[in-house]
């Protein structure tokens, strides 16, 4: 890509990230690498969602499999790959069934829709410094103000507690308690067990349901497939997205068998929702997050957490907080060629694929240190 090209490009894009001045071309593993042949360790993982790394063979063969056969087809039909991811995340979830779109928010949206119609209700809980999504409805149940206001009116019925004062924001009126099992962009705060099985019960008593945000922690981010099962609490539903295709766009929501269904042809559509592409890649994922790659990522955790100072999060799903702004600490990594986010001003975020080797995280323990 020639300099005027990038200029151009740059001008032609909305401004609504703040990007770095890095044009990456090509993905190997845990590695990127950028438009002048500079490589990077990625940390980041395109946050939260390449899980296996770049160009993995199973998601990049089913891909390419798939691509050679069907790219799309009418939701008024089925697809052999749709159907066949629905069967793996019912038998991962204990029986559920789903609907496929193309992204977190958009599985929001679904399970918004979904609660409030097998509830009759349009009160819905979330807690403070949660993130659902940018889309207006789920914008509505994110806890965190600056992000609504510019938007406002939103969605009406949303309330936002604390895990201490969830109990007075539940009542008569609640269609669903809304949670992340660790927030992400809230600053990677991991909600305890306890927090999790009140809301559980205060569901139960209210006849509202539970449904939990498993867009960033889903998919064995944090050390076990769904995050609630390190946790101990089974909500009614779930949304997935991000790692789920490794790449691709995909969501989805996952209602639990046990939970009313409520949707009916005509109430909630998707047309690229379920793509056979998408699915198929999400199928050898799926697939490939096994218990061997879940250890993996249990002993990884461990390992940032005891190199690191101040770290918090949940396997993969990790935080360091700083004693200054974080903005140039990821400057700086990048300077030398570390991939790092942010979850708040003073918070680095690491999200690196499950797959990164104990060297490579050595190394990239090694280079944060130096740094800080």
């Amino acid at each position: 890509m020639t300099e005027t090209t990038q200029v151009l490009s740059h001008h032609n894009l909305l401004p609504t990230y703040a990007r770095q001045e890095i044009t990456f071309v090509e993905g190997d593993g845990s590695w990127l690498i950028d438009s002048n042949g500079a490589r990077y360790l990625d940390l980041l993982g395109g946050i939260a969602v390449v899980g296996l790394g770049h160009l993995h063979p199973a998601p990049l063969r089913a891909a390419h499999e798939q691509l050679d056969r069907l790219w799309h087809t009418s939701n008024l039909f089925y697809t052999e790959p749709m159907e066949q991811l629905a069967a793996k995340l019912s038998d991962r979830f204990g029986g559920a069934d789903a609907f496929f779109c193309n992204s977190g928010a958009e599985a929001i949206e679904a399970a918004l829709k979904w609660a409030r119609k097998a509830t009759g209700r349009s009160g819905l809980v979330a807690l403070e410094g949660s993130f659902h999504g940018r889309t207006l409805g789920a914008l509505s149940v994110t806890g965190q103000p600056p992000k609504r206001a510019p938007f406002e009116p939103l969605l009406p019925g949303a309330a936002f507690a604390t895990p201490d004062t969830l109990a007075g924001h539940v009542g008569g009126d609640t269609a669903a308690i809304l949670l992340e099992p660790v927030q992400g962009e809230g600053g990677v705060h991991l909600l305890s067990a306890e927090t999790l099985a009140e809301a559980r019960a205060l569901a139960d008593r209210h006849g509202a349901l539970l449904v939990f945000d498993e867009v960033q922690t889903g998919v064995g981010r944090c050390g076990a497939f769904f995050a609630w099962e390190r946790l101990g609490v089974k909500p009614d539903a779930l949304t997935l997205a991000k790692g789920l295709a490794n790449g691709l766009p995909i969501g989805a929501l996952l209602v639990g068998h046990d939970a009313p269904t409520a949707f009916e042809p005509g109430d909630h559509a998707s047309t690229f929702g379920g793509n056979p592409v998408a699915c198929a890649a999400a199928c050898a994922v799926v697939d490939t997050v096994d218990d061997d790659l879940l250890a993996h990522v249990r002993s990884l955790s461990d390992r940032f957490a005891a190199a690191l100072p101040n770290t918090r999060g949940l396997g993969l799903l990790l935080a360091v907080e700083l004693d200054g702004p974080a903005a140039p600490v990821v400057d700086a990594a990048l300077a030398r060629g570390l991939v790092v986010g942010t979850a708040g001003p003073t918070t680095l975020r690491l999200t690196p694929p499950l797959t990164l080797s104990a060297d490579d995280a050595d190394l990239a323990i090694t280079t944060l240190k130096e740094i800080l």
